[in-house]
């Protein structure tokens, strides 16, 4: 039997990079998959590319509170009950402390945080006593100059990840979190960059990660399945998928 035969997941930003890695895993292992996206382009290609019997691709915007209730009711009236929530949905722009205006501060936020948070109090009543549920951080202990809004909203839903922790004890649903660092995606996690300063930026990755390689959407998926289904003894963790970035770790000899 599939391992998770039988299973039910959401997935938030589920339509490309790290996210659809997750959904992939999800579907191969037998779950049907609530999955969202805000892009309409990659909505469709999702819907294109997936198993439609398993996958059910929804567009929504993770600042808008509307949506969020929407995708609630879409999540109840499909699935039913769920036993994995994957909170993987987010935004990164390159600002500098002097580019950064109001309006993007505010939107890292919305969609971040505020996002993050509403989705999880929308979809818990519908988690299965000892499910799970995994956030999506980043490997924050290293500091990425130009990130500072987005870094702020990520840790801000670590924080947050660990209040909900506490306060899901009572129904025995796991929260954890994972961490990524450098990871080869299309955009490299970050929105905006040109062909030239994702290579750069992917070039950096390779440098400056202990294992001196950037890593792959697949070993994030892996890494959020295990603290989802595999990890029965582990709450208010962040696990980190990073390659020694975050650990201190040096390659020197």
């Amino acid at each position: 039997m599939s391992k998770f035969a039988g299973k039910k997941a959401v997935v938030t930003g589920g339509t490309h990079g790290m996210g659809l890695a997750i959904v992939k895993a999800l579907l191969a292992g037998g779950a049907e998959v609530v999955l969202t996206g805000r892009n309409e382009s990659r909505v469709e290609e999702a819907r294109s590319d997936l198993k439609p019997a398993a996958a059910h691709v929804v567009r929504s915007d993770a600042a808008s509170m509307a949506d969020i209730r929407a995708l609630a009711a879409t999540v109840q009236d499909g699935l039913g009950r769920i036993d994995h929530l994957f909170v993987n949905h987010g935004i990164a722009e390159v600002q500098t402390l002097e580019e950064v205006t109001e309006e993007s501060w505010d939107r890292h936020f919305a969609v971040n945080a505020k996002g993050a948070f509403f989705t999880v109090q929308r979809l818990a009543p519908l988690i299965n006593d000892g499910g799970a549920i995994v956030f999506t951080t980043v490997a924050n202990d290293l500091i990425f100059p130009g990130l500072s809004a987005y870094s702020g909203s990520k840790e801000a839903v670590r924080a947050i990840s660990h209040v909900l922790a506490a306060e899901l004890l009572p129904r025995k649903i796991r929260v954890n979190s994972v961490a990524p660092g450098y990871i080869k995606t299309p955009t490299m996690g970050v929105a905006g960059l040109s062909e030239e300063e994702r290579r750069e930026f992917e070039r950096q990755g390779d440098e400056t990660t202990p294992l001196k390689r950037n890593g792959t959407v697949e070993e994030v998926a892996a890494a959020a399945l295990f603290l989802a289904a595999d990890a029965t003894f582990t709450t208010n963790a962040e696990f980190p998928v990073d390659g020694g970035f975050a650990q201190g770790l040096s390659s020197a000899h």
